[in-house]
């Protein structure tokens, strides 16, 4: 999103009298890091057959857009191969649920996956950076094995639903 703000905000909470919620919250909530620990995300893909296939991420906020990594011969990798659309579904402990619905692409450029090896290792996972992949003593198991490569989810609308005060839900278009 290269910190784009919405062309459209529309409050799907009237029934509660709630406010529509600025996009800056979500925004300031994921703010520039690795979304964890008990921050959980979830990746859906499509498989070439039509059906739906999720997954689990571990995802990082920067610039904008939502990055997460995977194995090149994961289902999820073999999907987006096929088809980028996807949503990636996350909960932000207390604050708020999340989902994003746009296109993934896989991240080559060295700068970005420098700075999101950075973000990573900060969160505590011992990335690195190798050639247009990441490798690392470990990940979790649903990434596969390394290498490992990085997409980067650029949301077309996000829902967000408030499970602190103020309450709310909304929908974002960009």
């Amino acid at each position: 999103m290269s910190n784009r703000e919405p062309i459209e905000t529309t409050n799907l909470d009237t029934i509660y009298g709630t406010e529509t919620m600025p996009w800056s919250r979500p925004r300031e909530l994921l703010g520039v890091g690795s979304l964890g620990p008990g921050a959980a995300f979830a990746l859906g893909t499509v498989r070439p057959d039509g059906r739906p296939h999720a997954a689990g991420v571990g995802a990082a906020w920067f610039d904008g857009d939502l990055y997460f990594q995977c194995g090149p011969n994961t289902r999820k990798a073999r999907n987006l191969a096929a088809n980028p659309a996807c949503t990636m579904f996350g909960s932000l402990p207390g604050q708020m649920d999340l989902v994003f619905e746009g296109e993934a692409e896989r991240v080559t450029d060295a700068a970005t996956l420098e700075a999101l090896a950075a973000i990573y290792r900060d969160g505590g996972w011992p990335v690195q950076v190798e050639g247009d992949t990441f490798t690392a003593p470990f990940s979790a198991p649903s990434a596969g094995p390394p290498p490992w490569h990085l997409f980067r989810l650029t949301a077309h609308t996000v829902f967000g639903v408030a499970s602190a005060e103020p309450g709310g839900a909304t929908r974002w278009r960009f």
